[in-house]
């Protein structure tokens, strides 16, 4: 082998391995911004927690059949409060507005018949009879049970999207978008961590 090839040899080896470790380094930093993204997701998706006034919601049987609406004090808790409640998914989904991954959650692929509860405040929010497979991995909706039981407001966290909390408690649901089905053309594309499910009975 000539000089001049050992040089180009080494050379190469060296940009290989340089470019070895910046590949590495690059994906050690993307993993630790994910962390960061999922202890502690920005304060602009959360939803925020109100006074603790009254609200209208609409009741609902474990059969899905309604039995009225009432007039409840809203649920406010503290943070610590929560983390006792729920488990440590829920919380991060429910009460930082974090996301589940696709094709995680529980009710993903889930068909039961019956309906879905707020995790933390047992609200009824969703039934079973408008679910639909929307092909994304979260469990997804076409309205709510009843349309006072789920608050809407502007998100702007990965662009401008609009996200669904419970109007009781103010959990993170999830996001509504307008690509969904018939008869109502929405797409409520919800966190299982945030539901309950309640078979019908």
């Amino acid at each position: 082998m000539f000089e001049s090839d050992l040089n180009e040899d080494v050379t190469r080896q060296k940009v290989t391995r340089r470019a070895f470790l910046l590949s590495g380094g690059a994906a050690a930093i993307g993993v630790a911004v994910w962390s960061l993204r999922s202890a502690s997701p920005p304060l602009s998706t959360a939803v925020p927690s109100g006074p603790a006034g009254e609200v209208t919601i609409a009741e609902f049987s474990d059969a899905g059949a309604p039995t009225g609406t009432i007039r409840v004090r809203k649920i406010v808790k503290s943070d610590a409060e929560w983390r006792r409640q729920l488990s440590a998914n829920a919380f991060d989904i429910a009460r930082r507005a974090d996301t589940e991954m696709a094709y995680t959650g529980s009710y993903w692929n889930f068909h039961q018949q019956g309906i879905y509860r707020c995790v933390c405040c047992d609200t009824a929010l969703f039934s079973s009879q408008t679910k639909f497979d929307s092909g994304t991995g979260w469990p997804s909706f076409w309205q709510p049970i009843a349309r006072e039981n789920v608050a809407e407001l502007e998100d702007n966290s990965f662009g401008v999207r609009t996200a669904v909390a419970c109007t009781r408690c103010d959990a993170h649901l999830g996001h509504v978008f307008n690509d969904g089905p018939p008869p109502t053309g929405w797409r409520y594309c919800m966190n299982s961590a945030s539901l309950v499910f309640k078979a019908s009975v």
